[in-house]
């Protein structure tokens, strides 16, 4: 499923300029994608969808408070601990305190990896989970964060 979710990401550079899933389906099978990744992709492409559009309405509807408290935190259940995983759950913390996932993508996140089949979720899906994010928002993750997301970590040398 990610090698579909990487080649939409890839080949349709913002969420609102892909097409319908039907089409889109379509699109994968004449590129050679098997029928059940792309079932898999479609449908949870369509999870983003979803979600994507319901922050947009609640961040359209000025009686709704979207901010958070300096000093709230978030709180993952033992469902979401286990199918994360620690380097999971330690890749979101590091990027809500570099300022660069605000708590309604944090969101958006979770609810997609918690989506995705295996336990726990591999660090690599969860950066294309990540990136597939900011997509269908029509947001593109700073430079350093987008390095982050797509810079292979298993070749580096610690200093």
């Amino acid at each position: 499923m990610f090698d579909v979710l990487v080649f939409v990401y890839e080949n349709y550079w913002r969420g609102d300029e892909c097409p319908e899933l039907q089409q889109l389906g379509r699109k994968l099978s004449a590129h050679g994608f098997e029928p059940d990744e792309i079932q898999q992709a479609l449908a949870w492409l369509d999870g983003l969808n979803f979600a994507a559009r319901s922050t947009r309405d609640v961040a359209d509807d000025p009686s709704f408070a979207t901010s958070q408290s300096a000093g709230s935190l978030r709180v993952y259940s033992a469902s979401e601990q286990d199918h994360l995983g620690a380097a999971c759950l330690g890749f979101i913390s590091f990027l809500e305190s570099a300022g660069v996932l605000p708590p309604s993508l944090r969101e958006i996140v979770v609810d997609r990896a918690m989506a995705v089949p295996g336990d726990p979720v591999a660090l690599d899906d969860l950066k294309i989970i990540v990136l597939m994010v900011y997509w269908s928002m029509g947001q593109e993750p700073d430079a350093l964060i987008l390095d982050e997301l797509c810079d292979d970590t298993r070749d580096r040398v610690a200093h």
